[in-house]
């Protein structure tokens, strides 16, 4: 078959692949983003071509002019590489939680592997189960975000045909990373623990996306998932216990099973929270009594796919806004020129225009423009503003509906966990003054990556902790509540 090069400037790259190969199938690893699983619609995937030719069809010219780009830009989803090319691709570093927290367990024989297969990042650690040290770290980014950054374009990806596809990409990735530990490893591990939401335990296991994917959203097999290693193409594993712990509900995974295991909460006396704001966007409420957990939508606005200059946590993204001398002073990922704006930057920047004045309680831009400016070319639609309302509205929303399941109300609550890396970059501050979450300053930690937490508290004992947290356990939709409507049109304001 022919062949053509790929030159990536300026990261040095060269690439050589077959005629008529897909941009989307080879740029994925190299920082360019594809949130909307290559439909053209959300123009993340812009790439300049410097040398050679990309053909464009009457489609991607429409989607060319939509996106008001230069001549000599293409987007990397609707291009295939007929002839060598030279493209601009900026280097780009990814921000990805891994973990170093001390935890409570018994020690055994071995080693074991803890997996957190997150839906935009991957992170795998080898423990030690005598002393809970870690051996051996390893992080990417999960290869499926060419199907789309969120959770409905993987489930759409899985109805176009593209599950085994999935399924083989992160196997293989997993399986890599699990290589890459070992390779100064006398011993093999005896167990392998891996969690995620329930769309990438079905994904991982081979499942049908089909019931995730239309109202009521009924998943019968959500229990622990066992594989061999030669299952999974995993033959240097020979002998390994490779488990996939539980989902708790159609999108509740076991990263929050492992979040709760983390945060102790299922023993504390005093009511507690976990939210964890990631791509996803779950909430759980409970006590050593009884827990309850649901899924929000909040998770699109906050990862930035939603948002006309929204980003990831990458170079170039705006990860944090002070004010000062009243002025906006942003924090750029990788101390570059600004590109885009990440969630935790969001937040910062809601909280602050509102403290000026500059938008209104129902997040109305107060000049009467469309658009209002954050820093340099950065700025914030009309649009932007109410996709954050709306995310808002359904976190707030989401914790007044699980207290009153419990009987009780919002300020009952004793602590309030904010997992994830995005939550690890969250300015408290301006999360109250927004309104999203109603508490005070000192009821508020941020815990990290509470999923890895868990799984390495997984790989102690013979699933006790996990039952313990289940028995207790229950998943609600939010919809499904009576007064669902009434609550969520009443947190759609600001403060």
């Amino acid at each position: 078959m022919k062949k053509h090069t790929i030159l990536l400037h300026p990261l040095g790259k060269e690439l050589v692949v077959n005629d008529k190969t897909p941009l989307i199938d080879v740029l994925h690893e190299y920082g360019v983003e594809f949130p909307c699983g290559g439909r053209g619609t959300c123009g993340k995937c812009q790439v300049r071509l410097m040398d050679g030719e990309i053909e464009v069809n009457d489609d991607h010219k429409r989607k060319l002019e939509r996106f008001h780009l230069p001549p000599d830009w293409r987007l990397a989803c609707m291009s295939n590489c007929t002839g060598s090319i030279t493209l601009r691709v900026d280097q780009y570093e990814h921000i990805i939680l891994a973990d170093e927290t001390n935890f409570e367990f018994s020690p055994e024989s071995g080693s074991g592997i803890a997996v957190d297969l997150g839906t935009t990042t991957l992170v795998t650690q080898l423990v030690d189960l005598t002393t809970g040290k870690i051996l051996a770290v390893e992080t990417m980014l999960n290869p499926q975000v060419k199907f789309g950054a969120d959770l409905i374009s993987r489930i759409q990806a899985g109805l176009d045909g593209h599950s085994k596809e999935m399924m083989i990409l992160i196997r293989k990735s997993i399986g890599g990373m699990i290589r890459l530990m070992l390779k100064n490893c006398r011993q093999l591990p005896v167990k392998v623990v891996l969690v995620g939401n329930t769309v990438m335990q079905r994904i991982f296991s081979g499942s049908d996306l089909t019931p995730l994917s239309c109202y009521p959203f009924q998943v019968e097999d959500l229990g622990l998932s066992e594989f061999t290693p030669d299952e999974l193409g995993w033959d240097f594993l020979s002998g390994t216990k490779i488990q996939f712990y539980p989902s708790i509900g159609s999108f509740v995974g076991s990263d929050i099973l492992a979040g709760i295991a983390a945060t102790g909460l299922h023993r504390k006396e005093q009511y507690t929270a976990l939210i964890d704001l990631g791509t996803n966007g779950e909430i759980v409420v409970g006590n050593r009594d009884k827990i309850i957990c649901t899924s929000t939508a909040a998770g699109p606005a906050f990862e930035g796919s939603t948002l006309s200059m929204g980003m990831r946590a990458v170079t170039g993204a705006i990860s944090s806004i002070q004010l000062v001398h009243n002025k906006m002073n942003p924090s750029v990922i990788g101390n570059t020129a600004p590109k885009g704006i990440c969630g935790s930057a969001l937040i910062d920047a809601i909280a602050i225009l509102l403290q000026q004045d500059l938008i209104g309680i129902f997040g109305e831009i107060n000049s009467g423009e469309q658009s209002i400016s954050i820093a340099g070319p950065i700025r914030l639609t009309q649009k932007d503003v109410y996709e954050f309302l709306l995310a808002k509205a359904a976190i707030a929303a989401g914790i007044t509906i699980l207290s009153r399941n419990l009987g009780i109300e919002p300020s009952d609550i004793h602590e309030i966990y904010i997992a994830g890396g995005f939550g690890n970059y969250i300015r408290i501050e301006n999360l109250l003054a927004t309104g999203m979450v109603e508490t005070t300053e000192d009821k508020i930690h941020k815990m990290g990556n509470t999923a890895l937490i868990g799984a390495k508290m997984f790989l102690f004992g013979k699933g006790e902790l996990a039952k313990e947290i289940l028995d207790k356990t229950s998943h609600i939709n939010l919809e499904g509540f009576p007064d669902f409507q009434d609550i969520y049109i009443s947190k759609m304001i600001l403060g």
